[in-house]
Order: structure tokens, then C-alpha cells, then sequence
């Protein structure tokens, strides 16, 4: 008998219902520092989000990769640096006509032919993948990524209900836009209540500003109350790893696009299944790159080679923490810079490859923000304090802070001698990132797309997608390398990216189209069976 049980207690596992691969489900938003009740914040109500946190882990040293969305999603997506990738840029340099001509996505466009996004990899390994937010990939390649990526986007169109599934619901709310598109709106947080930081002036117009923002985190939180409620709804709560995070720091001056703590640390809430760790804090330090390992961990996928990011939960977990973060700052719009920082989570170094430009780019979106028009006012009018002018002064070469003793990294500690020892550390450190992964940032954005395109002056056409009927169904192969295929059968269906062999009944139809990142799309090629 007992033999038995262990033969019955093998082939169940074996089975595969021992092993069903968990859900997953990642909420974010955009443009948010550490505006959340359960991370210490008085200015705001989030009791959505607090009691996600009580339910779930609080992770308090978690950092972006770039102070501005593009560059940072791209790292997540990749598990890759986009300094690695050739995604750094806010935006490439061609025009938007020319964008829309050829299909090269606005941001995206260098990425290696060898490296698969995670929503790719999640569907090739039995997922469905949803996708509502501007996921960087979503434009670049809308037929051959995800099942489904809309606004509409949802778990609940699933056919199999028992398909394990990965979403992202991406709120705009926290965005830097909505702190000018909402001006007009009733506010929920009193102007008088906002903590202003030192390094911008406290009056009126920015106080307004700054409610605007909290008030906006507070409609935000409701928005992930009612994603909660529909995973609760649908008895898929308890068993679905909830991640919530920002895509990096506040979108208020002085703040977004930079690569100091504020720009790049996020809060971040991970709920998992069964409420196991409920209630706990973790404090180990996390790269956005970590996210898609994490990820491929969680889910039973192997790393990838090309990953550069380590896990930091699941079977795959890295066996040594991680010691350093880095980032990067580069062209933003028309304002070129280039900016790299590494990190321990107390003390973060930069260094300045354009010391000559000061800290500010006049960069026309944000100008939106009447805050952002304040501050130039009283810039002008010699209204600003000594430490709010450091805004607009040139760099130096490196910085080096200690943001325990200096959280709003006013002192420079590159000249004091008690930090040489600190300062050499983290000078080695940075060598060390930037021999190991490189740096494109170093290359003319015209090179680097001359290199993706075989020197070419434009970019080349995918190749047309051949297709095969074999005993195993239907396969569908091209020869442009990194391209990715899809197919639908009716004009009315949504695309189906191809991750193998599949079946088709006598006298269907399908439809199918390869894209390759960065180059024009293959033509639709029509197939009869």
C-alpha cells in the first residue's frame, strides 16, 4: 500500500497539477515616488494600496534604471540595461513622419536580434499575456507580442480559464501630463498639507501643483482597489502573485528625468500567493533589470543567457544580493546629456560626460506644469534660493552622496578626503558595469542605427514569412534574425503571435505577418490550407 501512494504520489506530479504555473499580475503606474500610506506617506489616503501592503511585502530598496519611462521600461522588459540594448534615448532622432513611414518604434528601436521580451517568452511557455499599458514593445510590435494588448486588455478573455496568465494594467493617473490635462478638477488634497522639498520654492502655484499630484495618487489608488476586486471577483486572489510599482520617480520638477534617488527609487508591493510573508518589509536591493528574471523565476522558465538582471524571488533566486544599482540618463527629446550613476542604496555616485550643460534641460513638454513656468519666472526674476538655483548650474565632473545623512543630495562629497576610500570604491565599481555590459550610449544615435540596419541609411524590410504544412501542423519560419511572426484568421480576429507548429482545419485561412524591432514590417502574406 504505501508503495502504492508513492506510485500514485510520482504520477501526480508528473501530471503537471502539482506543478500549474501561477498567475501573475502586475499593476503599475507611472511617475510616483514614495506617495503611499504604508511607505510613510501623511499627504495622501492609499488605503487600497496599504492594504495591499498588509497583505502582501514591502519593498523599500527597489530603483529604475532612468528617471524618464522609455529607458526604464525597456530594461524591464529586456532584463536588460538599455544602455546595453541601444534603447537609452527619450525617443529616437527620427522624425514622427518618418516613424509613422517606416513602423520603427518611437522607443525600441536597437534592440538585439538575439533578445526575446518576457511577454514572448511567458506565451511560448503555455501564458496568456494582456497588456493595457504602454509597455514599450506594445508599439513596436502590435501583431507579435501579446495575446491581447488594449486598452480591453483583460485575463477574463481567456477561453481555458485554467491557462495561467500574466497582465499588466498600467494607470496613467500619477502621470507628469495629468498634473496640467486636470488642473481643473476638484483637488482632495488641501494645498496647505503638501510637504514641499527644499529644492524647489513653496508658494502658491507650486503648492497647487503639488496637491494636484497627491490628489491624483489618491484617484490612482482607487484604481488598483478595483483591479483587486475583480481578481477577488473572479476567486483569483488568493493564488496570483499582485506586484504593484512605479516606473520610476515623481513627474514634478526636478525630479523626473534625473538619476538621483528621487528620480529613480520606487516603492514596491508584492502580494503573494496564500498571503504568504504577509505583513513583511524586504530590504534588499532590486534593479528594475531583476524584474524579468524575477519573472522567468516565479513562472518555471529558464534565464535567458542574454538577461543581465538576477532574480530575486522563485527557484532561480540569485544566490549572492545584489551589491550596486546603476543608471543612466541621455538625450531627452531634443536635449542631449549623458549622465551614469551607480548606487549601494545609501551612498550613489555620478558621473557627468557633459559637465559643461547645467543639471536643467529646457524640455518644451514639461513647461506644461505651472510649477514648471513658476520656477522659471522666479529664475529669472533672481527669486530662487541659492540651493534652488543648483537647477540651473553647470555639473561637476562626478558626484558622490550620502543619502542617509543628505536625502536630498545637496552635499557633494567628491572633494572631502574622509570619502576617497568611498569615492574610489564606487570609480571602480562603474568600470567594472561599464566593462561588463558596455555602453551605447557612446555611439551616435546615426551609427547605431546604421549598424542595426546593415549600413543602411534606412531601415530594410523584414523578410516575407515562409510557411510550411508538416505532420506536426502548421510552421512558420523567416529569415531576418530577431524577427518576430504572427497570424490571425479573419481581419476581424486579433493577431496570434507564433511560437510554433499548429493546426488548421481544411479550407481555412490565415493571414501572417513578420516584424523585425527597428525595421519596416514584412507584407501580409495570405495562406489556404
Amino acid at each position: 500500500m504505501k508503495n502504492l501512494s508513492c506510485l500514485f504520489l510520482c504520477l501526480f506530479c508528473l501530471s503537471g497539477f502539482a506543478q500549474k504555473k501561477p498567475n501573475i499580475v502586475w499593476i503599475t503606474t507611472e511617475d510616483m515616488s514614495y506617495h503611499i500610506g504604508a511607505f510613510g506617506c501623511t499627504e495622501v489616503k492609499t488605503p487600497n494600496l496599504d492594504k495591499l501592503a498588509a497583505e502582501g511585502v514591502k519593498y523599500n530598496q527597489v530603483y529604475s534604471t532612468a528617471g524618464v519611462c522609455a529607458p526604464s521600461r525597456s530594461a524591464i522588459i529586456n532584463g536588460m540595461y538599455q544602455t546595453s540594448t541601444g534603447t537609452q534615448n527619450m525617443r529616437t532622432t527620427l522624425s514622427k513622419e518618418y516613424q509613422e513611414k517606416t513602423g520603427i518604434p518611437s522607443y525600441a528601436a536597437v534592440i538585439p536580434a538575439n533578445v526575446k521580451p518576457y511577454p514572448l517568452i511567458l506565451r511560448e511557455n503555455g501564458y496568456y499575456t494582456t497588456n493595457n499599458s504602454k509597455e514599450d514593445y506594445q508599439f513596436a510590435t502590435p501583431e507579435a507580442m501579446w495575446d491581447e494588448s488594449s486598452k480591453n486588455a483583460s485575463w477574463r478573455n481567456r477561453k481555458d480559464k485554467d491557462q495561467p496568465f500574466f497582465s499588466i494594467i498600467n494607470f496613467i493617473t500619477t502621470h507628469e501630463s495629468q498634473v496640467f490635462m486636470r488642473d481643473n478638477e476638484p483637488l482632495l488634497v488641501d494645498p496647505k498639507d503638501v510637504i514641499i522639498p527644499p529644492y524647489l520654492p513653496d508658494n502658491e502655484i507650486i503648492r497647487k501643483d503639488f496637491a494636484r499630484f497627491m490628489t491624483n495618487v489618491e484617484l490612482m489608488d482607487k484604481q488598483v482597489g478595483e483591479i483587486i476586486q475583480q481578481l477577488k471577483d473572479d476567486g483569483l486572489y488568493e493564488n496570483t502573485y499582485i506586484f504593484f510599482y512605479p516606473d520610476h520617480g515623481d513627474g514634478l520638477p526636478f525630479c523626473k528625468r534625473e538619476i538621483l534617488h528621487r528620480g529613480l527609487k520606487v516603492p514596491m508591493i508584492i502580494k503573494f500567493p496564500k498571503g504568504e510573508h504577509a505583513g513583511e518589509v524586504d530590504n534588499q536591493l532590486i534593479s528594475f533589470v531583476d524584474f524579468a528574471p524575477t519573472l522567468y523565476s516565479l513562472a518555471g522558465i529558464k534565464i535567458p543567457d542574454f538577461v543581465e538582471g538576477q532574480a530575486f524571488l522563485g527557484n532561480q533566486k540569485a544566490l549572492t544580493p545584489r551589491k550596486y544599482i546603476y543608471a543612466a540618463r541621455d538625450r531627452m527629446d531634443a536635449e542631449y546629456d549623458r549622465v551614469r550613476a551607480v548606487s549601494n542604496g545609501r551612498y550613489e555616485y555620478l558621473i557627468n560626460y557633459f559637465p559643461e550643460k547645467p543639471y536643467y534641460q529646457d524640455i518644451t513638454y514639461r513647461i506644461q506644469q505651472n510649477s514648471m513656468k513658476e520656477i522659471l519666472r522666479m529664475r529669472d526674476a533672481g527669486e530662487l534660493s541659492k540651493l534652488q538655483m543648483r537647477w540651473f548650474e553647470t555639473k561637476p565632473n562626478e558626484e558622490l552622496y550620502d543619502t542617509e545623512t543628505d536625502p536630498y543630495q545637496f552635499r557633494n562629497l567628491v572633494n572631502d578626503p574622509d570619502y576617497s576610500t568611498k569615492l574610489e570604491e564606487f570609480r571602480n565599481e562603474y568600470q567594472h558595469w561599464l566593462n561588463t555590459y558596455g555602453d551605447s550610449g557612446a555611439i551616435p544615435e546615426k551609427d547605431l542605427l546604421s549598424n542595426m540596419w546593415n549600413g543602411k541609411s534606412e531601415p530594410p524590410s523584414t523578410a516575407k514569412p515562409e510557411i510550411k504544412a508538416t505532420r506536426k501542423g502548421i510552421t512558420i519560419s523567416d529569415q531576418t534574425p530577431g524577427a518576430l511572426i504572427a497570424y490571425r484568421m479573419d481581419e476581424k480576429d486579433s493577431w496570434t503571435p507564433y511560437t510554433g507548429p499548429f493546426k488548421l482545419k481544411k479550407g481555412e485561412n490565415i493571414t501572417v505577418v513578420a516584424r523585425r524591432i527597428g525595421y519596416k514590417p514584412s507584407d501580409k502574406i495570405e495562406y489556404s490550407n
